[in-house]
């Protein structure tokens, strides 16, 4: 072998450029930006969303006599950076059950007489923002010369950690689905040939989605002790949260190919995680992951698994629709694809 060889890269010849050029393909080089633009959106999303959290609009709760609760509830909406959305409630049950409904986050009950007030909160539904709500109107009533009781009326159980376990048994879900989708993709080609492919890899998606959610809803319940509530409610969450997933990652690769992958992250991972309220509830967060949190899967699997554990079921039917939206939207379109893709061929050979 020639000196002039060695240098040039090889017997060949080429050069170091070539090899690069040969070693990176035009379709490497754009998934690479790719992956380098998710990276980047995965540091601005999260940080973005969490790194300053603070209370914006939490619905409240005011109990008192008619001119006491008119004062307090004017006091409250005045407060800097409006923290809370006040509004009067007729009494303390009625404020313990619409905590219970998931309307308010919580309820400063009043009392007539004397100077020590009551503060009604649900650390069931994020131990942050309960405690965020507790030092608020701590301040609030020392400046009126009042004192505070905290009443927690869905209280987080003690082996779930600042209410995280929901969000995380959630995430769980969604990993298994889109990384199940990505698996079919990548062992037998992002684009199914055909419907029946489709349907095939939708149905491994359904059975993957039961075996997923049953095991999660052991795992939180019976097994760790994390979650109270009951397990087939949890098995069914968690069999629509991983299919919702699944047949969204499905759909996009249907249409994108392998890209769909990336795209899955992009919504479930990257905008999706941070803005799912778990760990800072929805009112914590700034207004862009607030608003499409509740809209995504994690967000609507996270609102009814803390409705199943702490809420006894409630204010679920809206989550629901959400995941089920996804699940249909994404059968609908892995096989409306595969059977255009199957279709194409057919009228070229006519």
């Amino acid at each position: 072998m020639t000196q002039n060889s060695i240098r040039d890269g090889g017997p060949n010849g080429g050069g170091f450029l070539s090899e690069v050029k040969d070693a990176v393909t035009p379709r490497a080089t754009l998934l690479v930006l790719g992956v380098l633009a998710l990276q980047l959106l995965f540091i601005a999303s999260y940080v973005g969303a969490l790194h300053a959290p603070k209370p914006r609009d939490v619905p409240f709760g005011v109990v008192a006599p008619r001119a006491a609760a008119e004062q307090t509830v004017a006091r409250l909406a005045k407060l800097p950076g409006a923290p809370l959305d006040p509004r009067t409630v007729t009494d303390e049950a009625t404020a313990r059950e619409q905590i219970m409904n998931r309307d308010i986050d919580g309820a400063l009950v009043v009392r007539a007489t004397g100077t020590k007030d009551t503060l009604l909160v649900a650390s069931g539904g994020g131990t942050v923002l309960a405690t965020t709500l507790e030092k608020y109107l701590t301040a609030l009533e020392a400046s009126q010369r009042r004192t505070l009781t905290t009443v927690d009326v869905a209280p987080a159980s003690s082996q779930d950690f600042d209410g995280l376990s929901s969000f995380y048994v959630v995430v769980g879900w969604c990993v298994g689905g889109y990384l199940t989708a990505s698996i079919l993709a990548i062992s037998t080609g992002a684009k199914p040939a055909n419907a029946r492919r489709a349907v095939i890899r939708l149905l491994v998606m359904a059975l993957v989605s039961i075996a997923g959610g049953l095991g999660g809803a052991v795992i939180v319940g019976p097994v760790l002790g994390a979650l109270p509530g009951s397990v087939m409610a949890f098995w069914g969450l968690g069999a629509l949260v991983t299919f919702a997933v699944g047949a969204a990652t499905l759909a996009l690769q249907g249409l994108f190919g392998v890209v769909g992958i990336g795209l899955a992250i992009l919504l479930v991972v990257i905008a999706g995680n941070p803005s799912a309220g778990g760990a800072f509830p929805l009112p914590m967060l700034p207004p862009f992951w607030n608003a499409i949190g509740p809209a995504l899967p994690p967000g609507a699997g996270t609102w009814v698994a803390r409705s199943i554990a702490y809420f006894k079921g409630n204010a679920t039917t809206a989550p629901l629709l959400v995941l089920s939206a996804w699940a249909a939207a994404g059968t609908a379109i892995t096989l409306t694809a595969a059977m255009l893709r199957a279709r194409g061929p057919r009228e070229q050979t006519r």
